[in-house]
């Protein structure tokens, strides 16, 4: 499958005179001129959701569900030239593209399963005096047009936990991918076109917040906005949309606590791989390390010696861990709040060096819960370890962010575990594992600056549904 660089509105494949550039982020090497789209196109991919949507809403389940399936099948014959596509324009390493054509996969098949599954409930309406003689249930209905909007980091797989969902339960969509990976989510569009999906179901306008994004959010033709992507577009979205319900993955700065007792080195492994894939581009990224003070220094020795051993570079070569960032200034930027921490008292561990667009596996301790590198953000091959006294103030530390969307527990104590279950304010819990641990049928979504909503296909199906009560009087 060759890149399409054209937008989808019905079944028309549309350019435009005006294009941005879709670029290579480990060469700089340019991969294709996708359309700048504008309010008129987010107008008229609108207009067009909202007219199949009158028809597509009562498409039966199975049909649906056989389009979803369809979808699965054909990634899956495709999985290498889509992999190829995710790496090439993101950047991420040719074995995590594949893994990831692999979740979406799970996630069209997972969400070909709930279409048959969306039912509501009887209502026991004669538990009040009032409902004497009457009949009561509930239904789950489509809610109209969604608006999904897909970050960088998963091209694929987060357009998949917003299309399948939003299709299987009898939506329509109107899709902005990220500028920087727009390929994979206009290979998906002819997929499911191939797949069976009626014309107008799924529209992809492509270009920038500005142009598409905010008109997007604005339509009052909108029903529901989904997505994913920075704490503060999160909250632009939200101050725009007005009544339009929203759900937001707004990431994290997720926190993985290493109790006294427990054998670490089983934890290192874990730790490499939810810290520096995808170049910690991640929202459930490992960021910050909170180590029990009677290992913490043969913790950080022995980590530093599992870091210098990770591979970085070209991200089409199979035995590379990971490649560049998005883009040279989020290098830049990450650079600097190293910079930042050091100049703060903390201490460069190992790493720490940029090269263009790649930010070498960095290490650092002696961070404090000021310092950016700790309470933001930071999206890179970055992690920060911190020792503790008590279990007790382990989790205090790990809780003390303004995020929560997943956190990581290692303890062989199970009042402890019982206690990070209580305690740990977060969306997701993982005892005796690492926070970027994921499965694509289960809810996803955080508390606090972490977001609004859960995704995972069942879980979305509930968010883009409306429940409509009945009463029957006989």
């Amino acid at each position: 499958m060759a890149f399409k660089n054209k937008m989808l509105i019905g079944n028309k494949w549309i350019s435009k005179k005006e294009t941005f550039p879709v670029i290579n982020p480990y060469n700089g090497k340019f991969l294709a001129a996708v359309p700048a789209g504008d309010s008129k196109d987010v107008s008229k991919a609108i207009e067009t959701a909202e007219r199949t949507f009158k028809k597509f809403k009562d498409t039966p389940a199975h049909i649906r569900a056989s389009i979803l399936e369809k979808t699965a099948e054909i990634i899956s014959k495709n999985a290498d030239d889509i992999a190829r596509t995710i790496s090439l324009e993101s950047g991420k390493a040719i074995t995590y593209s594949r893994a990831e054509v692999a979740r979406s996969i799970d996630t069209f098949k997972f969400s070909a399963e709930e279409a048959k599954r969306i039912h509501g409930e009887t209502v026991p309406m004669d538990a009040s005096s009032a409902g004497e003689k009457r009949l009561g249930f509930y239904i789950r209905l489509p809610k109209g047009v969604i608006a999904a909007i897909s970050p960088f980091n998963f091209p694929l797989n987060l357009v998949a936990h917003k299309v399948g969902p939003a299709i299987a339960a009898g939506n329509c969509v109107v899709l902005k991918p990220a500028s920087t990976t727009p390929l994979t989510a206009l290979k998906l569009g002819e997929i499911m076109l191939k797949a069976g999906l009626p014309a107008g179901v799924l529209n992809i306008v492509t270009g920038s917040g500005s142009r598409v994004g905010n008109p997007l959010v604005e339509d009052e033709r909108i029903s529901m906005i989904t997505f994913t992507g920075s704490m503060e577009v999160g909250k632009r979205i939200k101050e725009k949309s007005g009544l339009k319900f929203v759900t937001l993955e707004l990431g994290s700065n997720s926190a993985v606590v290493i109790d006294e007792g427990v054998e670490y080195k089983k934890a290192i492994p874990r730790i490499i791989v939810g810290a520096y894939y995808n170049s910690g581009q991640t929202c459930i990224s490992v960021q910050r390390i909170y180590v029990h003070k009677s290992f913490y220094k043969k913790f950080i020795s022995d980590l530093k010696d599992e870091v210098k051993k990770i591979k970085v570079g070209n991200p089409l070569n199979n035995k590379v861990l990971y490649g560049p960032l998005i883009e040279e200034k989020e290098a830049i930027r990450v650079e600097d709040w190293i910079s930042e921490a050091k100049k703060c008292g903390a201490k460069l561990i190992t790493g720490g060096e940029r090269k263009k667009a790649i930010i070498s596996p960095t290490v650092l301790s002696d961070t404090s819960a000021e310092m950016k590198v700790v309470k933001d953000e930071i999206f890179a091959p970055v992690v920060s370890v911190m020792p503790f006294d008590s279990f007790d103030e382990g989790l205090s530390m790990a809780n003390d962010s303004i995020y929560g969307l997943n956190g990581g527990v290692y303890t062989n104590k199970i009042e402890r575990a019982i206690e990070a279950i209580k305690e740990y304010k977060v969306g997701s819990l993982m005892i005796n594992d690492i926070p970027t641990f994921r499965v694509d049928h289960m809810p996803y979504g955080g508390v606090r600056a972490s977001g609004i909503g859960r995704e995972g296909p069942k879980y979305a199906i509930e968010e883009m549904t409306d429940i409509k009560m009945v009463s029957i009087s006989y």
